[in-house]
């Protein structure tokens, strides 16, 4: 990756960010507010951002109201921003008002291997060891082996089986087939409490990292009751080498400073945004690079091969409560193969490239890739929360 001493700022607007039907839309934002050192639970109304945390300390307490969206859409609140001036903020100023990541006390959890697609690079990613300079060959031979024998096929179904046998004589299976296809999920911690970086931040790529992607994915944000409340936008940036070498390596690959975007708001669900229109959803993804690179790719939900509420369930239930909520990626189509260091070697993010998630009904995540080592720090953690909201006399 080149240096990251000169990165541009993404240029932010209302009109970029909003999803395209926002008068619709019951938004849910957090913002640093100076005045307390701390941030506050918002409602964006239009191109304005109302303070709710006289209403709502946290988001995963509003989360818990069975009238989130009434109080977003019209309780009295506190203080009022305008959207483009927090859109403007750099967001690693705690001096000025910004957007924040739309989620606080939630568990961030993710599912892996959701989409055929992607399933295949990550038996590229294994069977290379991590190696770039090796992907062309092993995709080839993959696809050659595999071809559509995964088309269409629901996990842990006997066509599923079937397939597993296919692949086992060919010496092909693996352990990402095996969360792909088989009865059991792909869940995981993403990313601590509080440390996710919302729209206009830098997001973090680990800097021993030389083969990796951003991963654009519909967020669902899910109550201590287990049920879908809202969905945003995230990115699970993912360091293809590092998790390549062994699927054990996880954390290391994926938890690192700044390396989970979440936003740029909570869309609660209501009469014209509800579960089926997530698992409807398309997401496109835009790279811009320092020196003109461009790169476009999408994801559609309608390809998931699990349902978003099976993925839920596997998360939370009798096996697993999360008293505080939690919030759960659910996997990506997209998986660049394209060139662009060296050929063969196919994707790879360089330090300063502008990373825009979008969709039409969720808005746009934007964030510019730096080293996980350069970001800002992550100091505010649960406990300076706590402290923070007492000392404002709303808890």
């Amino acid at each position: 990756m080149e240096s990251a001493a000169a990165r541009p700022r993404p240029v932010l607007t209302a009109g970029s960010v909003l999803p395209a039907d926002a008068d619709r839309a019951a938004l849910v934002a957090r913002v640093h507010n100076p005045e307390w050192d701390g941030p506050c639970v918002a409602a964006v109304r239009g191109e304005q951002v109302v303070d709710l945390t006289a209403i709502a300390p946290t988001v995963s307490d509003l989360m818990e109201r069975d009238d989130a969206a009434a109080v977003v859409r019209e309780a009295d609140g506190g203080h009022v921003w305008r959207l483009d001036e927090l859109l403007d903020a750099p967001a690693d100023r705690r001096d000025v008002p910004h957007l924040l990541a739309p989620i606080d006390l939630q568990v961030i959890k993710a599912a892996g291997v959701t989409f055929a697609r992607s399933l295949l690079e990550r038996v590229i990613e294994e069977r290379t060891g991590g190696d770039p300079a090796q992907a062309a060959r092993v995709r080839a031979r993959v696809g050659q082996m595999v071809g559509g024998t995964l088309d269409g096929i629901r996990p842990g179904s006997p066509e599923a089986d079937k397939a597993k046998e296919l692949l086992v004589s060919e010496g092909l299976w693996s352990q990402y087939l095996e969360v792909g296809i088989g009865p059991d999920p792909e869940v995981f911690t993403k990313a601590p409490v509080l440390s996710a970086v919302g729209t206009g931040a830098d997001i973090g790529v680990l800097g021993a990292s030389v083969w990796n992607n951003p991963e654009p994915e519909a967020v669902l944000v899910v109550d201590s009751r287990g049920r879908v409340r809202g969905a945003t936008l995230g990115n699970d940036v993912n360091l293809r080498d590092i998790e390549g070498r062994s699927a054990l390596l996880l954390s290391r690959a994926k938890d690192n400073n700044a390396s989970c975007a979440i936003g740029p708001f909570v869309r609660l669900l209501d009469e014209d945004f509800d579960v089926d229109t997530v698992r409807g959803i398309d997401i496109d993804l835009r790279i811009d690079g320092t020196d003109g690179y461009v790169l476009r790719g999408s994801s559609s939900m309608r390809e998931i091969s699990r349902d978003v509420l099976d993925l839920v369930a596997a998360t939370h239930g009798p096996h697993h409560q999360y008293p505080d909520g939690f919030v759960l990626f659910t996997g990506t189509l997209f998986a660049p193969t394209e060139d662009r260091q060296a050929p063969g070697a196919g994707f790879t993010h360089e330090y300063g490239d502008i990373v825009r998630i979008s969709s039409p009904r969720l808005g746009a995540l934007v964030n510019t890739v730096v080293p996980s080592e350069q970001a800002a720090p992550w100091t505010f953690g649960v406990g300076a929360l706590m402290r923070n909201l007492a000392r404002r006399g709303v808890l």
